[in-house]
């Protein structure tokens, strides 16, 4: 039975990296004959697999486009590439991008071998990451990263060191929650075990994150979920910026370019409100722009300077000749 297991998964890593295989080559690099192929072809389709065969003297096999993903085969080069993919895709701007990307790499990293860890991280350590108007220091463990969201999934109660905004470090012993992408910087929301209420932490500021082992009853979070908590407590730290401006674009159209970094208030038919908070305006300034539509800055001041201290730069450089 184990060696029709190991010779079934083989089958599916061949037919995985070839879009079509005549069925005595197939049948060859498996060292089986054209009839047990047919029956460990049975065996892939009853897992779901959508084998296509073509019969005739030229006949062979294909994996097709089913209904629904089935799992995949990949070896150890393709796992490492997978994995640091899937690292530089959780810094994605793309709504829901970085959320998935996150789930899938705990997947790949929990059953990925040690040897193939060393791989991925060797590739991160020598990577420079491009992360428009990130400041230094800015990025994410991609270890804590992924550690934190096993502990998530599986709610593991979690032990880490924690640098809060006034440079005070802590150890924390949390039941956490979600991790939430917003404005670029990955957020967890968790209930302390040691303060005895629901706290939101930087990634960035987080190290040595390790499951403890210890599950939990997941609580009810006091919100409506855990972007709108993230939200409510941006907007209330004083050292944020609040950004409000009125653009002339439907809401829906805002909604759908910016709505995960901010509140989009429907005014008329073709104009919206526009609310965000940010660490910094530029942020916010290349927000407003890449809506490509007009737009008036109601707050804050600060912003409508950088802007337009934007503006005069990007006009010297149309104005100027090319060389």
């Amino acid at each position: 039975m184990a060696n029709t297991s190991t010779r079934t998964l083989r089958l599916l890593s061949l037919l995985q990296t070839h879009r079509y295989w005549p069925g005595e080559e197939l049948a060859d690099r498996l060292g089986v004959s054209v009839r047990t192929l047919r029956r460990d072809i049975d065996r892939l389709r009853e897992l779901g697999y959508p084998v296509e065969a073509q019969r005739g003297v030229d006949g062979g096999y294909q994996l097709a486009a089913g209904a629904a993903l089935p799992p995949l085969v990949i070896d150890d080069e393709e796992a490492v590439a997978l994995a640091v993919g899937l690292q530089a895709a959780a810094e994605s701007p793309v709504e829901g991008v970085a959320e998935a990307s996150v789930r899938v790499l705990a997947k790949v990293v929990q059953v990925m071998p040690a040897r193939l860890r060393r791989r991925v991280e060797a590739l991160r350590a020598v990577t420079v990451p491009v992360d428009w108007g990130a400041s230094a220091g800015s990025g994410v463990d991609p270890d804590a990263l992924t550690a934190v969201a096993l502990a998530c999934r599986d709610s593991e109660r979690l032990r880490f060191s924690y640098t809060a905004a006034t440079a005070n470090r802590s150890d924390r012993h949390v039941e956490p929650h979600r991790l939430v992408c917003l404005g670029r910087r990955w957020y967890l929301v968790a209930y302390d075990l040691d303060r005895g209420d629901w706290r939101t932490f930087r990634l960035d500021r987080l190290t040595a994150a390790e499951g403890t082992g210890a599950r939990f009853a997941p609580r009810t979070l006091p919100a409506a979920d855990a972007a709108d908590y993230v939200r409510a407590g941006l907007n209330a730290t004083p050292r944020s910026n609040r950004v409000e401006a009125l653009v002339e674009a439907p809401a829906d159209h805002v909604r759908a370019h910016v709505g995960r970094w901010g509140e989009v208030e429907e005014v008329g038919a073709a104009r919206c409100r526009l609310r965000m908070t940010a660490d910094s305006l530029d942020w916010p300034a290349m927000a407003l722009g890449s809506l490509a539509a007009d737009f008036q800055i109601i707050h804050p001041p600060e912003l409508r300077t950088l802007i337009a201290d934007w503006s005069t730069r990007f006009a010297r450089a149309v104005e100027r000749p090319a060389e």
